[in-house]
């Protein structure tokens, strides 16, 4: 029988996967942090995020089902179709070759409170930036985007293999300086996500595939549950956001939750795991 304390650990992460993975956030940067602070991160924990991450992806696929279904059918018949696959494979590969390159390097070094909350914060005057200067739009929607476009938004995407950057943050806020309009970048972020995510977790299942385990499935039915429900609701809930507000209500989250991680680390309310 499963341990009901891991039972209640999954159903938290698994809400906080859901809410922060398409949110310009970092989802990653709040599991390392919620995962230290309720003892959850240890092989367990790490074979358990591969579960809700990839539910929450299953939440864009389900959203955006009619679009990748069409896009599919018709790839090789219609120019939008095209054009939109080629841009989603152009953009995922500068994350894909670079993590394949440096992603050992990264976690051993760089997957931590303190580069966590430091890239909340940088990341947070980045997307002020982002709102602050004048935008030129050329790309209304994801169909207007160019290969170039891709690309750019590709590297962009590459610096959030920096945990606590956020892919969703990187991708949207990338697409901003690019010319996309917002509607444009938010939604490429959640097309680009799919094969993004879907790379990530397979490598993620053959690297610990020793570590999964039936005994765990308990905890993979809620955290993954919760996750679809809460991604779902936080990719409709993103899309109406931004028709009315722009992004800066997200700036001033990163800033201020990094810097409470960081003084409460600094001055030993909570233990982050820095020692």
């Amino acid at each position: 029988m499963t341990d009901p304390t891991l039972l209640i650990h999954a159903l938290i992460l698994g809400i906080v996967e859901g809410l922060t993975e398409f949110l310009p956030v970092s989802s990653t940067g709040h599991l390392i942090l919620v995962g230290q602070l309720i003892d959850f991160n240890d092989d367990k924990g790490k074979v358990f995020e591969i579960a809700i991450q990839f539910a929450a992806i299953l939440a864009v696929v389900w959203e955006y089902r009619a679009r990748l279904v069409h896009t599919l059918l018709s790839v090789r018949t219609e120019t939008k179709s095209m054009r939109l696959a080629l841009n989603l494979i152009i953009a995922f590969l500068p994350a894909a070759i670079l993590g394949f390159l440096f992603l050992k390097q990264i976690k051993a070094y760089l997957f931590n409170p303190i580069v966590v909350a430091s890239a909340f914060i940088v990341g947070g005057f980045l997307i002020l930036w982002a709102e602050r200067r004048q935008h030129e739009v050329h790309a209304e929607s994801i169909d207007d985007m160019t290969w170039r476009d891709a690309l750019k938004i590709g590297f962009a995407q590459a610096l959030a293999m920096i945990p606590g950057t956020s892919r969703s943050g990187a991708t949207i806020i990338g697409g901003l300086f690019f010319g996309l309009s917002r509607r444009a970048a938010t939604e490429f972020s959640f097309f680009l996500a799919i094969p993004t995510m879907f790379a990530a977790t397979l490598y993620d299942v053959y690297k610990h595939r020793d570590l999964f385990s039936m005994d765990d499935m308990a905890l993979f039915v809620v955290g993954g549950s919760v996750s679809f429900i809460s991604a779902f609701i936080a990719v409709r809930g993103l899309i109406r956001f931004i028709s009315r507000h722009d992004f800066t209500v997200f700036a001033w989250y990163r800033i201020i939750f990094g810097i409470m991680v960081l003084v409460s680390a600094q001055l030993g309310w909570v233990n982050w795991g820095l020692a």
